[in-house]
């Protein structure tokens, strides 16, 4: 039995995403780990896995043209050994295309499926015969072009053509297959941004200042953080700058006390004690002890004492709570539509899926506030763009409690003044996708 090498690796995760309904990201980790892969074999299963997600549609469009068969309706794991390789031909100009097919061909035969071995070679020597004149996409439904040509659901880019108009939409369906940047959080208890740019780059990263968020740097070629030296000395968080951005709205200052409601896995708790210079208290909730064991090990890591954890559901009301916190913040569960760029797989969640989503958001959220003490803020954020996710969440819960408003407050351009509420978006701001509204609670 052969060694497993990246394209016998990526096919596991896939199937294991098809099958089992796993995410990409944790099903990657663990079959790297599994198959025990590393250095450029790593990279290449990393980038086949995520590949074949942010480009499933137009795979299976251009596969579909010399198959008689459709794509998503073979059984696994032929769907997935075509568009590994219909992915290698396509877009990495490094692997030969005979070295594409016959790899394909291989694990197909391994696989239990040498009957279908034949077909896996003609069609992908089709796809590689016929690259530079592929059959066009149909361009005479606007949704159904974008949809293929950016491996989104119709129902989405129907979605975010009604929020954006067209042109934008596109603008951001193309930043979502974008690579994104790699950002962190300087940690001010340990390290100035100087010296942590100075440290990462004699470890051979390329550090540079986030254009608008400060605080944060953007890196390349950073490899595996946690072998970086800084990393184990807790003198940085990874963290997107939105997320960053939560307790920098919220107002967070030392001394407060702070409730993050749902707070796994710990970055605006954390984000919020380096700004309290680790004085006062934040309690942060998860449901789950595993989570909670990973906040305390970030909160020790960074050496924050300030953060301590509890276990409690958002949507049930614990007295002792009522009106004793400064700042309590909602990072609600929510669809994730802002992360695709980071998660690629979420995109073709099904939406019937994401329709309880708002009464679970809005059920935390009224539950929260009561622990809002008089003259104190709330702050809701979702990584969503959805407004069904986003504004009517808070415009529903305003109308029924009028002793809470909105709170302008402004941020370093491109955003600037806002009216309480600000949704950022991967092609303006070159952040994640994320909503976050701030409320006062009358004194």
């Amino acid at each position: 039995m052969r060694a497993p090498n990246a394209r016998d690796t990526a096919l596991g995760v896939l199937v294991r995403c098809r099958t089992a309904g796993a995410w990409a990201d944790a099903a990657l980790t663990a079959q790297l780990r599994r198959d025990g892969l590393t250095g450029p074999e790593a990279a290449l299963c990393s980038r086949i896995v995520y590949g074949v997600m942010q480009n499933r549609l137009l795979l299976d469009f251009y596969l579909g043209a010399y198959c008689s068969q459709k794509i998503d309706h073979l059984q696994p794991p032929l769907a997935e050994i075509l568009r590994i390789g219909a992915y290698q031909i396509l877009f990495l100009d490094k692997v030969p295309d005979s070295a594409a097919v016959n790899q394909a061909v291989e694990q197909a035969k391994s696989n239990g499926r040498a009957k279908a071995s034949g077909l896996v070679n003609a069609v992908l020597r089709q796809v590689s015969r016929n690259k530079s004149h592929l059959p066009p996409i149909p361009d005479r439904d606007e949704t159904q072009n974008l949809s293929i040509r950016y491996s989104h659901p119709k129902w989405l880019v129907k979605r975010l053509i009604a929020l954006l108009g067209r042109e934008e939409a596109e603008a951001l369906l193309a930043a979502d297959n974008a690579p994104a940047p790699l950002t962190i959080q300087v940690n001010p208890l340990k390290t100035t941004g100087e010296a942590l740019t100075a440290a990462l780059e004699a470890s051979g990263v390329t550090v540079r200042a986030h254009p608008w968020v400060p605080g944060c740097l953007e890196l390349d070629r950073a490899g595996d953080l946690t072998a970086l030296a800084p990393f184990r000395a807790g003198a940085f968080l990874v963290q997107d700058p939105a997320a960053r951005l939560v307790p920098q709205i919220a107002g967070i200052r030392p001394g407060m006390r702070v409730l993050d409601v749902c707070a796994a896995p710990g970055g605006k708790s954390f984000a919020a004690a380096f700004q309290m210079e680790d004085r006062g208290e934040i309690t942060a909730c998860d449901l789950h002890e595993n989570k909670l064991k990973r906040i305390r090990e970030g909160a020790a890591r960074l050496g924050l004492t300030c953060v301590r954890t509890e276990a409690a559901d958002g949507r049930v009301f614990r007295p002792e709570w009522e009106g004793a916190f400064d700042a309590v913040l909602v990072d609600a569960p929510c669809s994730g539509l802002g992360i695709i760029r980071k998660k690629p797989d979420i995109r073709y969640k099904k939406p019937d899926d994401l329709f309880a989503l708002p009464v679970i958001q809005r059920a935390i959220l009224d539950n929260a506030a009561r622990y809002v003490r008089p003259g104190g803020t709330l702050v809701y954020s979702t990584c969503t763009v959805l407004t069904e996710e986003n504004e009517e969440v808070t415009d529903g819960f305003l109308a029924e409690h009028p002793d809470f408003g909105r709170t302008p407050f402004a941020l370093p351009d491109p955003v600037g003044e806002t009216g309480g509420q600000v949704t950022l978006w991967p092609h303006r701001h070159g952040t994640d996708g994320f909503y976050i509204c701030r409320m006062a609670r009358q004194p």
